[in-house]
């Protein structure tokens, strides 16, 4: 225990570091693909439903790399597949800055970037901040959350203030070689899979904890007879699932379309991207309270909240007309714009247990990629169709309220499919 806590400081907080800062350059860059859009397509003359159509292919292939990722992180190592991750990056960056066609660029851009941009993910790095931490499991989760969202707001600006001073060209590559410098140091000197005992339990909670942990620790022996298949044959599987479909094809629908809607609405392509930007910057700060709270108050009931009013947002963003009103939107939705990544892989944890964490979270966020593909196309084939971003963005909103209805519904902590009670959430 002694190498794992060093006086007061709990080593597993610099796994949270680390993995939230790579969450913020992965997740950042799938997340603003938006300032990359219309310099792309007017670059290599693609029309708006085209690229759509490869971004929407970049995103189903990033959620059909996900369970893949789960699965090489039990079966490998969480390290492997960071360093397998960085490789697809570096390489498909290179191939995209290339590629002049729709094939080679969808290849590059829309299959492999995807695959690599998915092995340095939430999902490949959930697993072992689970198994670190049990007593502030959500919170070390909602600093993922906190990665993406400081991505979003980091690289939405930054990004297109270098495309616009270097081309997309020498953006995607730099960013690239620079997720490289970050990886390397990180997966070797950080990223460790073998968590204490104890995990970050202390001395004088002992007694506490294992209390809880006949009812709620996912370390608990009860949990060893669970199988991916009894998840799969779960209702609260699939109300997690759902959750995630509907926030993949809200988050990435903004992510693809969110600056161009906006230009289209009279806004400059710096204040659409500030826009956006300023969704990430507020979530920031909110995901530090909402981290708290989901160890204190029932995670479902956050959850709830954040898909309510992520998706009266929504409405709201398409509707604003002056600079103030985007930024009030952006700013009041960026509020509940985290967290529910890591509230759903949270439950998930607490309902299934930590070593199926990583494999179920995968195959959920599947859903949320697939989400993804359809309103990365819809984004562009609504717009092209009806003249009109309200199909793609009002779709968002209704599906982001039925989100909110289904997870209220979600088991409280302290359930487990492990349990006997568990036997009425089949």
């Amino acid at each position: 225990m002694a190498q794992n806590r060093m006086g007061s400081w709990y080593f597993g907080w610099n796994i949270v570091a680390g993995a939230a800062f790579l969450t913020m350059l992965t997740v950042g860059l799938r997340m603003s693909i938006g300032p990359f859009f219309l310099p792309i397509a007017d670059d290599l003359d693609f029309s708006r439903s085209m690229l759509a159509t490869i971004v929407a292919v970049g995103m189903l292939f990033y959620g059909l790399a996900m369970p893949v990722a789960g699965h090489l992180v039990a079966a490998r190592s969480t390290r492997f597949v960071l360093l397998l991750g960085m490789i697809f990056v570096l390489l498909s960056s290179a191939w995209a800055t290339v590629a002049t066609g729709p094939i080679s660029f969808m290849l590059s851009f829309g299959v492999l970037l995807s695959i690599g941009l998915a092995f340095v993910s939430p999902v490949t790095l959930t697993p072992v901040l689970s198994a670190w931490f049990t007593r502030r499991r959500g919170m070390a989760l909602f600093f993922l959350s906190t990665g993406a969202m400081a991505g979003i707001a980091i690289l939405t600006p930054v990004l297109s203030f270098l495309i616009d001073t270097m081309g997309w060209r020498t953006t995607l590559l730099g960013f690239a070689i620079f997720l490289t410098l970050v990886t390397l140091p990180l997966a070797f000197l950080v990223i460790r899979d073998e968590a204490p005992p104890q995990t970050d339990v202390l001395p004088d909670d002992t007694d506490q904890a294992s209390g809880r942990s006949a009812r709620a620790m996912p370390g608990a022996p009860a949990y060893a007879n669970i199988k991916a298949h009894d998840a799969f044959h779960s209702v609260p599987f699939w109300k997690v699932a759902y959750g995630l479909f509907a926030c993949g094809y809200s988050m990435n629908l903004l992510g693809a379309h969110g600056v161009p809607m906006l230009v289209d609405h009279g806004f400059d392509h710096m204040t659409g991207a500030f826009g956006i930007g300023l969704i990430g910057f507020s979530a920031i700060f909110s995901t530090l309270v909402l981290g708290r709270l989901s160890d204190i108050i029932p995670r479902k009931n956050i959850l709830t909240a954040i898909y309510l009013i992520r998706g009266l947002g929504f409405f709201a963003l398409v509707m604003v007309g002056t600079q103030w009103e985007l930024y009030l939107a952006a700013t009041i939705g960026g509020i509940v714009w985290a967290g529910s990544v890591a509230l759903s892989s949270a439950i998930l944890a607490d309902v299934y247990g930590v070593r199926l964490v990583g494999v179920l979270y995968g195959w959920a966020y599947l859903g949320h990629q697939i989400g993804g593909t359809i309103s990365s196309w819809l984004g562009g084939w609504g717009y092209e169709t009806f003249g009109t971003h309200w199909v793609a963005f009002g779709s968002a909103g209704v599906l982001l309220l039925i989100a909110a209805l289904i997870s209220i519904t979600l088991p409280r902590q302290g359930y487990s499919l492990a349990t006997p009670a568990a036997a009425g959430g089949r």
